[in-house]
């Protein structure tokens, strides 16, 4: 699932205007973070996911020699996300991609479903040195799962995540931090306070409550949004949330939802901001390449209903990383971006599934 960052409220700026980021925002020669997707292809058929019933590119499994020539372009990386659309444990090179990043003293973290988190790959995982491992785990009982997650597998899934946690403690280590993400839609809520209990059960660190984006199939339609629903089911869902996060402190788990909101806040809707996309710095300080070398404005692009050639800002194979970053469609997404009309698939981030 997507990422988490932060939202601020900014002036409105007309389209006319030449926009001048600050300085703290300017890394267009060199981004600090990237998102590399290291597959496009996944092992679950979520009903919250494109990927289940429209993959808009060729199937490729990135291999380890397009990881070092992609990752070498950019020598000043703090932080590196190993997904996009797809599973990260079906790319056999993954332990030895983390390996060579931690090397260079990067951040590293991946959200996974799981399945394949066997014994062997949890060792591997843990001694490359990993630093989050996000497990997508949508419900608390197997019916729901295999509703939202279209395969019927929680409890090995749970099996494996238990499991994660004693190879992390068998080889005395506290990484990387295991946390379980719960995409929150109408069709699930209410097992919340029951993936609590599952998580800490299992021993892992945090459960971590993030929005669906829609994009009008499956499950992942407006009608299911708990976000800036209707005053009433909002208020069930506040209180859902509130007793979730009751007990996980009283668990001693850590609970959260994005960036810097509580979880609580997370479900109340959107703040009264005139165009807040415009407190979103992804276009200035991150990257996102997929497993075709595609770049794309952000993680959420790709779940939004926009045609995907629209998301498309260039391709790194053609000339490299900075010649699509410094190109004339980054620089107008940018542009439009810190306008009155932004593009098309930042519209509605900030009043619907901001992240």
């Amino acid at each position: 699932m997507a990422d988490a960052g932060a939202r601020a409220a900014l002036p409105s700026i007309p389209a006319s205007v030449d926009v001048r980021i600050p300085a703290a925002d300017q890394e267009l020669d060199n981004p600090r973070e990237l998102y590399i997707e290291v597959t496009n292809r996944c092992n679950s058929l979520c009903v919250t996911c494109p990927l289940t019933f429209d993959p808009q590119e060729q199937e490729h499994y990135l291999t380890y020699q397009e990881f070092l020539e992609l990752v070498d372009q950019f020598p000043h990386l703090k932080r590196v996300v190993l997904q996009g659309i797809g599973e990260p444990l079906l790319n056999r090179d993954l332990a030895r991609m983390i390996r060579f990043l931690k090397d260079r003293g990067v951040h590293v973290v991946f959200n996974t479903n799981a399945i394949l988190l066997y014994p062997k790959r949890q060792q591997e995982l843990v001694e490359s040195g990993l630093d989050d491992l996000r497990v997508s785990c949508d419900a608390s009982t197997p019916e729901t799962y295999a509703r939202i997650r279209g395969v019927n597998v929680l409890p090995k899934v749970l099996k494996n995540v238990g499991e994660m946690v004693q190879t992390r403690r068998r080889l005395g280590v506290t990484h990387p931090r295991i946390s379980l993400w719960f995409t929150g839609v109408r069709e699930n809520i209410r097992e919340l306070p029951g993936l609590v209990e599952t998580a800490a059960r299992l021993g892992a660190d945090e459960v971590y409550l993030t929005r669906m984006v829609f994009f009008g199939q499956g499950l992942a339609v407006e009608d299911q949004s708990i976000y800036n629903a209707e005053t009433e089911l909002r208020s069930e869902v506040t209180d859902i949330v509130t007793q979730a996060g009751h007990r996980a402190a009283e668990l001693g788990l850590g609970f959260a939802g994005a960036g810097a909101l509580a979880p609580t806040e997370y479900v109340e809707g959107p703040q009264a901001v005139e165009n807040p996309w415009q407190g979103c710095r992804r276009p200035w300080r991150l990257g996102y390449v997929t497993a075709n070398g595609n770049a794309l404005p952000c993680c959420i692009a790709p779940f939004t209903d926009v045609p995907y050639d629209d998301i498309v800002l260039g391709n790194v194979k053609d000339g490299g990383f900075a010649t699509v970053w410094n190109g004339e469609r980054y620089r107008e997404f940018r542009r439009k971006h810190q306008s009155a009309d932004p593009p098309e698939a930042c519209r509605r981030c900030g009043l619907d599934w901001s992240l």
